[in-house]
């Protein structure tokens, strides 16, 4: 069997891989993938340079999923967790027209605190939103019969349990932060399908967490010693034939083939795995089926990152980094202190930071003006920085698909109508985590395969 992976990311290497292995153990598959660009990855990018291990795009997954730890297990790759004794997240807050950093309470899962009393002291709250989180334990019934029986935004689904003033607060930099999206209209079954599933089993969130709290543990992030990248240099080692610099220009079904156009010519393949990005899939889509095409998430948002480096230490907080509030009125989104993070992305005494920035107004921006406005706006509220040895600008335009409300079951249609010899991955289907997408290319992969 002939297979056509279209778009050299994660979610298309990891297909390519798997089919290579299940080739190598003797299945009759045998992959081509193509990809538009001059290299593989999509938005993994790992740039090392003079002793430093730059991400340009995801620097770590979720260490509790663990398809991406599978994943680098087999291909023979050293991970690292992140330096948890020293995890602390701060919001970018302003009162009286200053801005400042206030830690996040300890061992909040999104915006559900591991205990009550890890809220109380915590200058983020107000006494009302305190109490409507010591309440919600006892709302527990309530809470788990009047569940809705159809999605809603994470912004409606918060609101039941804690209150407007939590969803300002917690829930909206950090759905922001994650998905560059708005709670008011992210689907809360698709984002964050855990606590659904939470909220059915216990109703509330507080009790649910307190009980999944494992006596083991474990990092909360995990990325890999040599960098993101070289997940997609084991990968791409397997891969026999890859095509760069090779845009498909469109796919036409033959009945039990697929036609693959490519730069003024066609090849034919028994399956295809559509791994693109999402706009690049509704343009591939709507010459096979309208109605499939329209199925696909139509909102995205745009990412900005800059990452500077420098040689000598600086000073502070303990910690991870900050997330942003609207009122705080910075133009970051974020950013990371990288070298707190992880150990062994900066060479001795050296210090790394990430800015993020969300928005098309910021893909337009030239490289110039946002490595200086990084550094205004980091400087305002970490004080003055020394000039940095190494600065990267990577623009990623439209890059985070949108979960609207309906996401899941949309999915479910779309799914339901592709040819039986066609899958699609990415991130626009099943969840944007490094691990989703492993996961979901390797069943596709090997689903393709069983049916050879």
């Amino acid at each position: 069997m002939k297979i056509a992976i279209l778009g050299g990311g994660l979610a298309g290497m990891t297909a390519g891989y798997q089919l290579a292995r299940l080739q190598a153990d003797g299945a009759d598959v045998q992959a081509t993938l193509f990809e538009a660009s001059s290299r593989l990855g999509g938005i993994i990018e790992t740039v090392r340079a003079a002793g430093y291990t730059i991400e340009c795009g995801p620097e770590a997954w979720v260490t509790e999923k663990p398809w991406a730890r599978e994943l680098a297990d087999e291909l023979g790759l050293a991970t690292l967790p992140s330096f948890d004794t020293q995890r602390r997240t701060y919001l970018l807050c302003k009162s009286a027209g200053h801005r400042r950093l206030e830690a996040i309470p300890d061992g909040m899962r999104l915006m559900v605190p591991a205990s009550l009393s890890a809220i109380e002291n915590s200058p983020l709250l107000s006494e009302n939103a305190k109490r409507a989180y010591r309440e919600e334990p006892k709302r527990a019934t309530e809470l788990r019969e009047s569940a809705p029986q159809a999605d809603e935004s994470v912004a409606s689904f918060v609101r039941r349990h804690f209150g407007d003033e939590v969803t300002q607060t917690f829930a909206a930099p950090f759905l922001a932060g994650i998905f560059g999206g708005d709670v008011e209209t992210l689907s809360v079954r698709a984002v964050m399908p855990m606590l659904v599933a939470m909220e059915r089993e216990h109703g509330s969130l507080i009790t649910a967490l307190a009980a999944k709290q494992s006596a083991k543990s474990v990092a909360v992030f995990t990325t890999l010693r040599d960098g993101m990248g070289a997940l997609i240099d084991a990968m791409a080692l397997q891969l026999g034939d890859i095509r760069l610099n090779t845009a498909v220009t469109a796919l036409e079904s033959t009945g039990v083939r697929w036609r693959v156009s490519f730069a003024g010519i066609a090849e034919e393949f028994n399956a295809v795995i559509v791994a693109t990005p999402a706009d690049v899939t509704r343009a591939l889509l709507r010459g096979i089926d309208p109605g499939a095409a329209e199925l696909l998430p139509n909102d995205a948002s745009s990412a900005t990152i800059v990452a500077l480096t420098f040689a000598e230490p600086i000073a502070l907080p303990q910690g991870f980094g900050f997330l942003t509030l609207p009122e705080a009125g910075s133009r970051l989104l974020a950013a990371t202190f990288t070298h707190q993070k992880f150990s062994g992305r900066v060479p001795t005494g050296g210090s790394m930071l990430r800015a993020f920035f969300s928005g098309e107004e910021w893909i337009q921006t030239n490289d110039a003006e946002l490595l200086q406005l990084a550094l205004e706006e980091l400087s305002s509220v970490l004080g003055p920085l020394p000039t940095p040895n190494l600065a990267i600008v990577r623009h990623w335009p439209r890059s985070l698909p949108q979960y609207a409300v309906g996401h899941p079951e949309r999915i479910a249609a779309l799914m339901h109508r592709l040819p039986a010899n066609m899958r699609l991955i990415g991130n626009a289907y099943h969840g944007v985590g490094i691990p989703d997408l492993v996961r979901a290319a390797r069943l596709a992969a090997r689903s393709l395969a069983e049916s050879a």
